[in-house]
């Protein structure tokens, strides 16, 4: 079996590399090192040692070679890893066994201003903040599948993975969902209205997101800003043909260990 092993080096020390590296070579596979997502590639699994955005990285480049991964905590609160830093012979034997149980999460296809991004955690829309800008709410337009939806007065809108909803959406008040299951969650980000509440649809759904007439917004995908958005040019927001693969020891031990990392 060929792992590769992708670290970040500001978070996983070179001990802590060394440590997998050997436990995985005693297990009889072969172990390949990657600094950068791009080196990615002829490997069977992947190990990912640093924090979510680590992970967050790896998960897209993984996801478009097929491989699955497991994630070792080696940032804060990691809730996309499978394993904390003190646990890398765990994670070893997982990796090796060709039998564990595998969590497959939905992605993002975020398509504006003639390009596509595919994000795993969320999308989303922000309002600019600089010196030249009023402070004032925005208005973002919503319509499923074609047809109108509502429309939201706030600072912004996320729309979230189920992945995604422990990180920037949980933070602005919405829900938490199992990584498996097959929907999206809308959230406004301090919304003017009390009405507008998050919003659960379908992943087989395809969302359109349009900006107010001569308002701007900052839109972001997994934390990296992707463009700015205006009213001629909506974003489309549906699930992408592409999964990211977790392992896991446990598809069932999810909420056990969200509760951990959150208390």
């Amino acid at each position: 079996m060929k792992i590769g092993i992708f670290h970040n080096g500001r978070q996983a020390g070179a001990d802590e590399v060394a440590s997998l590296k050997a436990y995985l070579e005693r297990a009889g596979a072969s172990v390949s090192l990657f600094s950068e997502e791009t080196e990615i590639g002829d490997v069977d699994r992947i190990a990912v040692l640093g924090g979510d955005g680590t992970v967050l990285r790896a998960a897209k480049r993984s996801a478009e070679l097929g491989i699955p991964l497991v994630g070792i905590n080696c940032g804060h609160l990691g809730f996309l890893t499978e394993f904390e830093r003190n646990e890398t012979e765990q994670a070893a034997k997982l990796l090796t066994d060709e039998s564990c149980q595998a969590l497959s999460r939905s992605m993002l296809e975020i398509s504006f201003g003639g390009s596509s991004h595919i994000c795993l955690n969320e999308l989303a829309l922000l309002r600019e903040v600089s010196p030249g800008r009023s402070n004032r709410v925005e208005s973002v337009s919503v319509a499923l599948n074609g047809r109108e939806a509502g429309v939201f007065a706030a600072d912004g809108l996320i729309v979230a993975t189920p992945t995604g909803s422990t990180a920037y959406s949980l933070s602005a008040g919405g829900s938490i969902l199992t990584p498996d299951c097959s929907v999206f969650l809308l959230t406004p980000i301090c919304a003017f209205s009390l009405r507008s509440r998050p919003i659960v649809y379908s992943d087989g759904d395809e969302l359109t997101l349009k900006v107010a007439a001569n308002d701007v917004l900052m839109a972001y995908g997994d934390g990296v800003f992707l463009g700015e958005v205006t009213a001629s040019d909506p974003v489309k927001v549906k699930k992408a043909l592409r999964s990211a693969v977790f392992l896991t020891r446990d598809r069932h031990a999810f909420f056990g260990r969200l509760a951990g990392k959150i208390n």
